[in-house]
Protein backbone atom coordinates (compact mmCIF):
# COMPACT_ATOMS: atom_id res chain seq x y z
CA UNK A 1 0.00 0.00 0.00
CA UNK A 2 3.12 2.31 0.60
CA UNK A 3 4.25 1.68 -2.63
CA UNK A 4 1.20 2.21 -4.47
CA UNK A 5 0.91 5.54 -2.60
CA UNK A 6 4.47 6.79 -3.38
CA UNK A 7 4.04 5.68 -7.15
CA UNK A 8 0.72 7.85 -7.02
CA UNK A 9 1.62 10.74 -5.04
CA UNK A 10 5.04 11.09 -7.57
CA UNK A 11 2.74 10.39 -10.77
CA UNK A 12 0.82 13.60 -9.53
CA UNK A 13 4.15 15.43 -9.60
CA UNK A 14 5.33 14.63 -12.87
CA UNK A 15 1.72 15.13 -14.04
CA UNK A 16 2.14 18.81 -12.27
CA UNK A 17 5.64 19.48 -13.41
CA UNK A 18 4.58 18.38 -17.05
CA UNK A 19 1.63 20.98 -16.88
CA UNK A 20 3.79 23.58 -15.57
CA UNK A 21 6.32 22.83 -18.22
CA UNK A 22 3.85 23.38 -20.77
CA UNK A 23 2.55 26.30 -19.65
CA UNK A 24 6.20 28.00 -19.39
CA UNK A 25 6.93 27.30 -22.48
CA UNK A 26 3.57 28.34 -23.86
CA UNK A 27 4.02 31.74 -22.04
CA UNK A 28 7.52 32.05 -23.45
CA UNK A 29 6.43 31.54 -27.11
CA UNK A 30 8.99 29.39 -27.77
CA UNK A 31 7.81 27.51 -30.92
CA UNK A 32 7.09 31.31 -32.50
CA UNK A 33 9.00 31.45 -35.24
CA UNK A 34 7.86 34.56 -38.05
CA UNK A 35 9.45 35.68 -41.21
CA UNK A 36 11.28 38.69 -41.49
CA UNK A 37 8.89 42.02 -41.96
CA UNK A 38 11.49 45.35 -42.63
CA UNK A 39 10.94 48.70 -43.74
CA UNK A 40 12.73 50.23 -46.64
CA UNK A 41 14.43 52.94 -44.72
CA UNK A 42 15.93 51.91 -41.29
CA UNK A 43 19.37 52.32 -40.55
CA UNK A 44 21.21 51.58 -36.89
CA UNK A 45 22.04 54.28 -34.92
CA UNK A 46 25.59 54.55 -34.67
CA UNK A 47 26.82 55.31 -31.07
CA UNK A 48 24.08 53.25 -29.70
CA UNK A 49 25.49 49.73 -28.87
CA UNK A 50 25.14 48.49 -25.22
CA UNK A 51 20.93 48.79 -25.58
CA UNK A 52 18.04 51.37 -25.83
CA UNK A 53 15.65 49.46 -23.53
CA UNK A 54 13.32 52.62 -23.47
CA UNK A 55 12.63 55.73 -25.36
CA UNK A 56 10.32 58.70 -24.80
CA UNK A 57 10.34 61.59 -26.87
CA UNK A 58 9.18 65.38 -26.26
CA UNK A 59 6.77 67.05 -28.53
CA UNK A 60 9.66 69.18 -29.96
CA UNK A 61 11.24 66.10 -31.73
CA UNK A 62 13.94 65.11 -28.46
CA UNK A 63 14.26 61.54 -28.08
CA UNK A 64 15.41 60.00 -24.59
CA UNK A 65 17.36 56.84 -24.51
CA UNK A 66 17.97 54.43 -21.74
CA UNK A 67 20.99 52.80 -22.37
CA UNK A 68 22.92 49.74 -20.81
CA UNK A 69 21.37 48.15 -18.66
CA UNK A 70 22.47 44.78 -16.51
CA UNK A 71 19.18 43.01 -15.40
CA UNK A 72 19.16 39.65 -13.94
CA UNK A 73 18.90 36.58 -16.13
CA UNK A 74 18.79 39.15 -19.50
CA UNK A 75 22.07 39.06 -21.64
CA UNK A 76 24.08 42.25 -21.14
CA UNK A 77 26.74 43.05 -23.80
CA UNK A 78 27.80 46.63 -21.73
CA UNK A 79 31.17 46.97 -20.32
CA UNK A 80 31.55 47.18 -16.50
CA UNK A 81 30.70 50.65 -16.01
CA UNK A 82 27.94 52.90 -15.25
CA UNK A 83 24.73 53.03 -18.15
CA UNK A 84 23.68 56.07 -19.85
CA UNK A 85 20.80 58.47 -21.04
CA UNK A 86 21.12 59.72 -24.48
CA UNK A 87 19.28 62.51 -26.41
CA UNK A 88 18.43 62.45 -30.14
CA UNK A 89 17.27 65.40 -32.10
CA UNK A 90 14.30 63.95 -34.83
CA UNK A 91 14.40 67.20 -36.37
CA UNK A 92 17.43 67.47 -37.01
CA UNK A 93 18.72 66.25 -40.94
CA UNK A 94 20.98 63.39 -39.54
CA UNK A 95 20.10 62.70 -35.82
CA UNK A 96 22.91 61.60 -33.60
CA UNK A 97 22.98 60.33 -30.25
CA UNK A 98 24.18 62.40 -27.63
CA UNK A 99 25.37 61.46 -23.97
CA UNK A 100 23.64 63.32 -21.39
CA UNK A 101 25.84 64.53 -18.71
CA UNK A 102 24.75 64.13 -15.29
CA UNK A 103 25.37 66.86 -12.44
CA UNK A 104 28.28 66.24 -10.31
CA UNK A 105 27.35 63.93 -7.20
CA UNK A 106 25.61 61.07 -8.50
CA UNK A 107 26.85 58.03 -8.57
CA UNK A 108 27.34 57.29 -12.31
CA UNK A 109 29.09 54.28 -11.65
CA UNK A 110 26.06 52.16 -10.25
CA UNK A 111 23.55 53.80 -12.80
CA UNK A 112 21.53 51.32 -14.52
CA UNK A 113 18.69 52.84 -16.16
CA UNK A 114 15.74 50.63 -17.37
CA UNK A 115 12.46 52.07 -17.98
CA UNK A 116 12.14 56.03 -18.64
CA UNK A 117 9.51 58.81 -18.85
CA UNK A 118 9.21 62.42 -19.19
CA UNK A 119 7.00 65.10 -17.83
CA UNK A 120 6.54 68.61 -18.47
CA UNK A 121 5.17 71.11 -15.78
CA UNK A 122 3.18 73.94 -16.45
CA UNK A 123 6.22 76.11 -16.67
CA UNK A 124 8.24 73.90 -19.61
CA UNK A 125 10.70 72.79 -16.97
CA UNK A 126 11.19 68.78 -18.26
CA UNK A 127 11.57 65.90 -15.80
CA UNK A 128 12.77 62.92 -16.67
CA UNK A 129 12.12 60.20 -14.06
CA UNK A 130 14.54 56.47 -14.74
CA UNK A 131 14.21 53.49 -12.74
CA UNK A 132 17.77 52.24 -12.29
CA UNK A 133 18.90 49.48 -11.12
CA UNK A 134 22.22 50.08 -8.90
CA UNK A 135 24.17 46.94 -7.70
CA UNK A 136 20.57 44.97 -8.88
CA UNK A 137 18.45 47.13 -6.06
CA UNK A 138 15.90 49.24 -7.68
CA UNK A 139 15.27 52.59 -7.40
CA UNK A 140 13.75 55.63 -9.44
CA UNK A 141 15.88 58.36 -10.33
CA UNK A 142 14.70 61.94 -10.85
CA UNK A 143 16.34 64.49 -12.65
CA UNK A 144 15.62 67.80 -14.59
CA UNK A 145 16.71 68.13 -18.04
CA UNK A 146 18.78 71.16 -19.30
CA UNK A 147 18.61 71.68 -22.75
CA UNK A 148 20.89 74.60 -23.30
CA UNK A 149 23.93 72.25 -22.06
CA UNK A 150 22.40 69.04 -22.76
CA UNK A 151 22.68 67.38 -19.01
CA UNK A 152 20.54 66.30 -16.01
CA UNK A 153 20.65 67.88 -13.01
CA UNK A 154 20.15 65.22 -10.26
CA UNK A 155 17.50 65.77 -7.97
CA UNK A 156 16.86 62.90 -5.73
CA UNK A 157 16.92 59.11 -5.27
CA UNK A 158 13.33 57.49 -4.26
CA UNK A 159 13.32 54.01 -2.90
CA UNK A 160 10.59 52.54 -1.41
CA UNK A 161 9.54 48.41 -0.92
CA UNK A 162 6.66 48.63 -3.19
CA UNK A 163 8.77 49.17 -5.98
CA UNK A 164 11.62 46.42 -5.73
CA UNK A 165 10.89 44.90 -9.02
CA UNK A 166 10.12 48.15 -10.59
CA UNK A 167 10.49 47.98 -14.85
CA UNK A 168 8.85 51.15 -15.99
CA UNK A 169 7.42 54.50 -14.87
CA UNK A 170 5.21 56.58 -16.07
CA UNK A 171 5.18 60.48 -14.83
CA UNK A 172 2.17 62.16 -14.29
CA UNK A 173 3.77 65.11 -12.12
CA UNK A 174 7.15 66.68 -11.42
CA UNK A 175 7.23 64.32 -8.03
CA UNK A 176 4.81 61.22 -8.76
CA UNK A 177 4.42 58.47 -11.02
CA UNK A 178 3.07 55.11 -11.47
CA UNK A 179 5.40 51.82 -11.71
CA UNK A 180 4.91 48.26 -13.15
CA UNK A 181 6.51 45.80 -10.95
CA UNK A 182 7.40 43.12 -13.47
CA UNK A 183 7.76 40.40 -10.73
CA UNK A 184 6.70 39.79 -6.67
CA UNK A 185 10.34 38.57 -6.08
CA UNK A 186 13.44 40.56 -6.05
CA UNK A 187 15.56 37.33 -5.97
CA UNK A 188 16.94 35.84 -9.03
CA UNK A 189 15.86 32.07 -8.34
CA UNK A 190 12.37 32.84 -6.69
CA UNK A 191 11.77 35.21 -9.67
CA UNK A 192 12.33 32.12 -12.31
CA UNK A 193 10.39 30.04 -9.72
CA UNK A 194 7.60 32.53 -10.02
CA UNK A 195 7.28 32.55 -14.05
CA UNK A 196 7.95 28.91 -14.01
CA UNK A 197 4.63 28.65 -11.50
CA UNK A 198 2.91 30.94 -13.62
CA UNK A 199 2.15 33.26 -9.98
CA UNK A 200 -0.04 36.19 -11.31
CA UNK A 201 1.15 38.33 -8.47
CA UNK A 202 2.91 41.33 -10.45
CA UNK A 203 1.43 44.56 -9.96
CA UNK A 204 0.97 48.58 -10.80
CA UNK A 205 1.94 50.69 -7.70
CA UNK A 206 0.84 54.84 -7.73
CA UNK A 207 3.98 56.33 -6.01
CA UNK A 208 3.89 60.65 -4.65
CA UNK A 209 6.20 61.90 -1.74
CA UNK A 210 2.80 61.42 0.48
CA UNK A 211 1.34 58.17 -0.53
CA UNK A 212 2.58 54.75 -2.14
CA UNK A 213 0.10 52.07 -2.92
CA UNK A 214 -0.86 49.13 -5.08
CA UNK A 215 -3.19 50.38 -8.23
CA UNK A 216 -3.46 47.73 -9.88
CA UNK A 217 -2.37 43.84 -9.67
CA UNK A 218 -3.08 40.15 -11.14
CA UNK A 219 -0.40 40.59 -13.53
CA UNK A 220 2.06 37.63 -15.07
CA UNK A 221 4.62 39.85 -15.57
CA UNK A 222 3.53 43.87 -15.49
CA UNK A 223 5.61 45.50 -18.04
CA UNK A 224 5.38 48.62 -19.93
CA UNK A 225 3.41 51.55 -18.82
CA UNK A 226 1.40 54.86 -20.64
CA UNK A 227 -0.96 56.86 -20.91
CA UNK A 228 -3.51 58.35 -23.65
CA UNK A 229 -2.80 61.48 -25.31
CA UNK A 230 -5.79 62.80 -23.29
CA UNK A 231 -4.74 61.15 -19.78
CA UNK A 232 -8.18 59.67 -19.27
CA UNK A 233 -6.76 55.98 -19.59
CA UNK A 234 -3.94 54.19 -18.90
CA UNK A 235 -2.18 50.91 -20.63
CA UNK A 236 -0.28 48.07 -19.21
CA UNK A 237 1.78 45.56 -20.77
CA UNK A 238 1.80 42.14 -19.75
CA UNK A 239 5.10 40.96 -20.93
CA UNK A 240 4.00 36.95 -20.25
CA UNK A 241 0.33 37.16 -20.51
CA UNK A 242 0.59 38.51 -24.01
CA UNK A 243 -1.75 40.79 -23.46
CA UNK A 244 -2.23 44.57 -23.11
CA UNK A 245 -4.79 45.88 -20.06
CA UNK A 246 -6.58 49.13 -20.22
CA UNK A 247 -7.99 50.98 -17.30
CA UNK A 248 -9.22 54.50 -16.92
CA UNK A 249 -7.47 56.68 -14.61
CA UNK A 250 -9.81 58.38 -12.08
CA UNK A 251 -9.45 62.20 -10.60
CA UNK A 252 -7.99 60.53 -7.68
CA UNK A 253 -5.53 58.53 -10.02
CA UNK A 254 -7.63 55.09 -9.16
CA UNK A 255 -7.97 52.89 -11.66
CA UNK A 256 -10.38 50.81 -13.24
CA UNK A 257 -9.75 48.06 -15.69
CA UNK A 258 -11.78 48.53 -18.82
CA UNK A 259 -10.10 45.70 -21.51
CA UNK A 260 -8.13 43.36 -22.10
CA UNK A 261 -6.65 42.96 -25.29
CA UNK A 262 -5.17 39.89 -26.50
CA UNK A 263 -2.27 40.32 -29.15
CA UNK A 264 -0.33 37.03 -28.94
CA UNK A 265 3.39 37.64 -28.25
CA UNK A 266 5.34 38.95 -25.64
CA UNK A 267 4.58 43.00 -25.01
CA UNK A 268 7.53 45.41 -23.75
CA UNK A 269 7.55 48.87 -23.67
CA UNK A 270 4.93 50.70 -24.52
CA UNK A 271 4.96 54.16 -26.40
CA UNK A 272 1.94 56.54 -27.56
CA UNK A 273 1.48 58.59 -30.89
CA UNK A 274 0.27 61.84 -29.42
CA UNK A 275 -1.42 62.86 -32.82
CA UNK A 276 -3.20 60.00 -33.00
CA UNK A 277 -3.15 58.25 -29.81
CA UNK A 278 -2.12 54.54 -31.30
CA UNK A 279 -0.04 52.40 -29.32
CA UNK A 280 3.17 51.15 -30.78
CA UNK A 281 4.82 48.59 -29.09
CA UNK A 282 7.92 46.58 -28.96
CA UNK A 283 7.87 42.71 -28.61
CA UNK A 284 9.92 39.87 -28.33
CA UNK A 285 8.39 37.27 -30.68
CA UNK A 286 10.14 34.08 -28.71
CA UNK A 287 10.66 34.46 -25.28
CA UNK A 288 13.05 31.91 -24.38
CA UNK A 289 15.60 33.29 -26.93
CA UNK A 290 15.58 36.53 -24.30
CA UNK A 291 16.15 33.95 -21.58
CA UNK A 292 18.49 32.03 -22.95
CA UNK A 293 20.82 34.18 -25.43
CA UNK A 294 21.91 32.08 -27.37
CA UNK A 295 24.79 33.66 -30.77
CA UNK A 296 23.43 30.80 -32.65
CA UNK A 297 19.50 31.44 -32.47
CA UNK A 298 19.40 34.93 -31.86
CA UNK A 299 16.74 36.59 -29.91
CA UNK A 300 14.57 38.69 -32.50
CA UNK A 301 12.53 41.96 -32.91
CA UNK A 302 8.53 42.31 -33.06
CA UNK A 303 6.87 46.11 -33.31
CA UNK A 304 3.04 46.61 -33.01
CA UNK A 305 0.45 49.10 -33.90
CA UNK A 306 -2.45 49.21 -32.51
CA UNK A 307 -5.00 51.60 -33.61
CA UNK A 308 -8.49 52.11 -31.89
CA UNK A 309 -7.67 49.88 -28.82
CA UNK A 310 -10.95 51.74 -27.09
CA UNK A 311 -13.07 50.05 -29.73
CA UNK A 312 -14.54 46.74 -30.22
CA UNK A 313 -12.11 45.64 -32.90
CA UNK A 314 -8.71 47.72 -32.28
CA UNK A 315 -6.67 46.53 -35.06
CA UNK A 316 -3.06 45.05 -34.32
CA UNK A 317 -0.62 45.60 -37.48
CA UNK A 318 2.92 43.80 -37.20
CA UNK A 319 5.00 47.06 -38.54
CA UNK A 320 8.51 45.62 -38.58
CA UNK A 321 9.56 42.15 -37.73
CA UNK A 322 13.27 40.59 -37.68
CA UNK A 323 14.84 37.13 -36.86
CA UNK A 324 17.98 39.10 -34.79
CA UNK A 325 20.13 39.67 -37.93
CA UNK A 326 19.81 42.82 -37.73
CA UNK A 327 18.34 43.89 -34.34
CA UNK A 328 17.98 41.66 -31.37
CA UNK A 329 15.80 41.97 -28.31
CA UNK A 330 13.23 44.82 -29.25
CA UNK A 331 11.94 46.44 -25.90
CA UNK A 332 10.21 49.56 -27.15
CA UNK A 333 9.27 51.45 -30.67
CA UNK A 334 8.47 55.36 -30.29
CA UNK A 335 7.26 57.12 -33.18
CA UNK A 336 7.54 61.18 -33.49
CA UNK A 337 5.72 62.05 -37.52
CA UNK A 338 7.64 60.22 -39.45
CA UNK A 339 10.50 58.83 -37.24
CA UNK A 340 10.60 55.02 -35.87
CA UNK A 341 13.07 54.50 -32.79
CA UNK A 342 13.14 50.70 -32.51
CA UNK A 343 15.20 50.20 -29.04
CA UNK A 344 16.71 46.88 -27.27
CA UNK A 345 17.33 45.28 -23.74
CA UNK A 346 20.82 45.02 -24.80
CA UNK A 347 21.63 45.18 -28.62
CA UNK A 348 21.79 48.07 -30.86
CA UNK A 349 19.60 50.93 -31.47
CA UNK A 350 17.30 51.47 -35.15
CA UNK A 351 16.06 54.67 -37.00
CA UNK A 352 13.13 54.14 -39.61
CA UNK A 353 12.04 56.39 -41.58
CA UNK A 354 7.88 55.79 -42.23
Amino acid sequence: MGKLLTLAVLGVAVALLGERLLSFWHRLAVSRELEPKRLPNCHLIKGIEYGSEDIDILPNGLAFISSGLKYPGVKSFAPDKGGQIFLMDLKEDNPRPVELRISRGFDLASFNPHGISIYVDNDDAVYLFVVSHPHYKTVVELFQFIEDDNSLVHLKTIKHDLLERANDILAVSPESFYATNDHYFSETILMYAEMFLGLSWSNVVYYSPNEVKEMASGFYSANGINISPDGKYIYVADLLDHNIHVFEKHANLSLTPLKVLPVGTLVDNIAIDPRSGDLWVGCHPNGLKILFYDPENLPGTEVLRIQDILSEKPTVTQVYIDDGSVIQGCSVAAVYEKHLLIGTVFHRGLHCEL
